[in-house]
Parts: structure tokens; sequence; C-alpha cells
């Protein structure tokens, strides 16, 4: 374990070396680790106006970061998985496809490199767009679709608008357009040919490929959550939305 100082004189090119999540942590605070691959962290948070030890802490927090078990997401409400689905949304789009494009557009690439990286340039553009897109769409119809579906249950709409709003967009439809999307990275993983580098690879090509694996990891675990726990409770809370209002048909 390194202490503050040693942490200080390290090159930062050695600390991103030893653990890739120090780069996001650099991102994290404005730094791009392969400009400064030579160069001291103390020196390069002078240059932008950083404190290494809060730098330090941060890679610590970081390191400590545990994501809830599917069993805890499970026995919460479906209102408190939405709820963290939603700050994973943000995560994603806040720090990790910030991070990925500044590595993607700012590497400069050995020449056995530069073609692929040249695609790439084009390939993941599109990716962010279309998956920024489809968080968009999510949230504004399925996370919206339970939103609704629990104030029926609360009694907050008349009749009348309470069956409209369950003749729109049924869970199961969003269900089956949410499988569209279950693998956004294929494109990507192709191109690298499943994330392999050879052991001499350069420590900026190393960087990208674990981070992009990281993040069609997370994106998978992220996809089994919707399916697996989130579409089943929003299928069941509509089931009860439904039943409520068939009671009160009945009773008219």
């Amino acid at each position: 374990m390194r202490t503050v100082d040693d942490f200080e004189k390290a090159l930062v090119g050695d600390l991103v070396s030893e653990n890739y999540v120090f780069a996001s942590v650099l991102h994290y605070f404005g730094i791009s680790f392969y400009q400064y691959p030579t160069e001291s962290l103390e020196l390069v948070c002078k240059k932008h106006k950083v404190h290494s030890s809060q730098l330090i802490t941060e890679l610590e927090s970081w390191a400590q970061r545990k994501e809830p078990s599917t069993e805890e997401l499970y026995l919460n409400p479906i209102e408190i998985l939405v709820a963290y689905l939603k700050k994973k949304h943000y995560y994603f789009v806040r720090q990790e496809l910030p991070f990925l494009s500044n590595i993607i557009s700012g590497i400069v690439p050995d020449p056995q490199f530069a073609s692929l990286m040249a695609d790439l340039r084009i390939m993941f553009p599109l990716f962010v767009e279309d998956f920024i897109h489809h968080i968009h769409e999510e949230e504004s119809r399925l996370f919206k679709r339970i939103e609704l579906l629990q104030d029926i249950e609360e009694n907050r709409f008349s009749l009348k608008d309470a069956i409209t709003i369950l003749e729109r967009d049924p869970v199961h439809l969003l269900a089956d357009q949410h499988e569209i999307h279950e693998d956004e990275m294929e494109g990507i993983r192709r191109l690298t040919t499943d994330y392999s580098l050879g052991a001499d690879a350069p420590l900026t090509m190393r960087v990208l490929y674990h981070e992009l694996q990281n993040f069609e990891h997370e994106l998978k675990i992220h996809a089994k959550i919707e399916d697996e726990l989130l579409f089943p409770k929003a299928v069941e809370l509509e089931r009860e939305a439904l039943r409520q209002i068939r009671k009160k048909m009945g009773k008219n």
C-alpha cells in the first residue's frame, strides 16, 4: 500500500498501470491520464489546482464502492428500484460515457491501432447518441408508466382517466422494445475482437479496452436487473391497477 507521499511522487502512468480505476478518478478531476504518463502525480495536481490528498481519498472511496445485490434490490419496493436505475443512468451519462469519449478522442494511437481508432471515433459517438436516446425513452415511457400505475393504485385518477392510461403503453410491449437494445455494444465488441490485446499493447489501449469491457459488463447487469426485477414488478403493479379498475367498473 502506497503512502500519500509515495502517491505524490509516483508517475501518473505507473499509477494507472497499477490500477486502471485511477484513470477514471483522474478524469473525475478533469485530468486526462494519457497526457501526463511520465509526470509525477504531485506535479500534475499542481497544474490542475487539485489537492493530491483529495484525489487519493476519492480513489479509496471508489475502491470501496459496493453495488446492492439482486436480492437486496428485489426486497425493495418498485419506486426504490426505479430510483436506483435512474442513478445508474446518471452515472453512465455523466461519468462513464464522457470518460470513454475523452480517451477515444484524445489518445494518439500507435500506428498498429490507428485504423481501429479511426473506426472507433466514428462508431462510438453513434453508440453514445443511441444509448442516451434509449435512456431518455426508458425514463419517459417505462418509468413514467410505473409512476402512473402507482397513481392509479392510490386512486389519484378518475375512472375514465385511469382506463385511458391503462390502455396506453402496456408493460409487456415496453418489455419487447427493451429487448431490442439488449446488446448495444455488439459492434464495438466485434471491432475490438472481444477486447483482446497483446501483452505489449500500450497503456492507453489497455485502459481503453478495460473500460469498454467494464462498461459492457455494467450494462449487462443493468439490463438483467430491468428484465428480472423491474419488469416483473411493473407487470404485477399493472395487474393490480387493472384489478382495481375492474372492481370499480363492476360497482358502477
